[in-house]
């Protein structure tokens, strides 16, 4: 059996699911979520995604609003198309299948078999799965998801994005006891895309050597931008996590989600004190950054070779 991949399908979204492909998992289907962009365009990226790299594992729509509240995105920071470049862009292709994603979950895991998610937006469609079928839920054996921060956040001064997208579909998946290992901002911000990576990927030679180049340096464009030398490569950090167990090292913790206030909203508390709190997820502690990036560049430049 294969594994399952959540996604709001940004450029490091891409850079995660090719990351899981090249250390050879085998994708049974991957659901879509509101995140970076509205779930319209969302729709679009996976599509020009499948189509620039042959994907040909199925695809489904899945929750375009939060369980609660307004519609939260990151276009501020990555443009309309979630996905900043410096030059090429996804091609255009045809709309996905109309596929729904609930469906498509609930009878991936009434099969037998390991049931390992890899969640890379917000929480959303899985907490619809929790609310409607928690039996189903609970034959999830390992949820990886990039997001949250222990000490800070991102988008907002306490909150990482994809927590505070929805921080109540994090409450719910908490609640419902899913096995929730979290790739927070703190581990992410250890490893860093810099400009000098994009040359080797452009000269490596594929069909779409330049496309990965152009996109590469877009995200790493975020941060330089602001200053930085590069750019945190976020939701590959999860990937690496997902299929390296040996890169990425994780310890038992108490996870909650504030749920109220303004400046609190979509914080994510990580009590590590067992004195304190019944522990009810992992958190990523330690990554070797080396290994985890050259996963990651190794990634796109066996991708970009093609």
């Amino acid at each position: 059996m294969g594994v399952w991949i959540d996604t709001d399908m940004g450029f490091d979204d891409i850079a995660a699911v090719l990351v899981v492909l090249h250390a050879g998992e085998e994708i049974d289907g991957v659901s879509l979520v509101f995140g970076n962009t509205p779930l319209d365009q969302v729709k679009r990226n996976a599509a020009g995604a499948a189509r620039a790299f042959g994907w040909a594992f199925p695809i489904h729509k899945g929750r375009a609003l939060p369980v609660l509240g307004k519609l939260e995105t990151a276009e501020r920071i990555l443009g309309e198309a979630g996905m900043p470049t410096a030059g090429l862009t996804l091609p255009e292709a045809d709309a996905l299948p109309v596929s729904d994603a609930f469906a498509a979950l609930c009878a991936w895991l009434e099969q037998e078999g390991p049931k390992r998610i890899l969640a890379l937006g917000p929480l959303t469609n899985l907490a619809a799965l929790c609310l409607a079928r928690p039996d189903l839920a609970s034959r999830i054996t390992d949820l990886t998801w990039m997001g949250g921060g222990v000490t800070s956040g991102n988008h907002t001064a306490s909150a990482e994005f994809n927590a505070f997208a929805d921080p109540e579909a994090l409450a719910i998946v908490i609640a419902h006891g899913l096995p929730l290992r979290m790739v927070d901002l703190d581990l992410c911000r250890k490893v860093f895309a810099y400009p000098d990576d994009v040359a080797p990927i452009r000269s490596a030679g594929g069909v779409h050597a330049a496309l990965i180049a152009d996109l590469l340096a877009g995200f790493i464009s975020i941060g330089t931008s602001r200053g930085r030398p590069g750019m945190a490569i976020y939701d590959p950090c999860a990937a690496v996590a997902f299929v390296n167990p040996g890169a990425i090292s994780f310890r038992k913790a108490r996870i909650d989600v504030e749920l109220g206030g303004t400046l609190a909203r979509g914080r994510t508390v990580v009590e590590t004190r067992e004195s304190h709190a019944i522990f009810n997820a992992e958190y990523a502690v330690y990554a070797h950054v080396e290994t985890t990036r050259a996963q990651i560049l190794g990634a796109l430049m066996k991708e970009a070779q093609k």
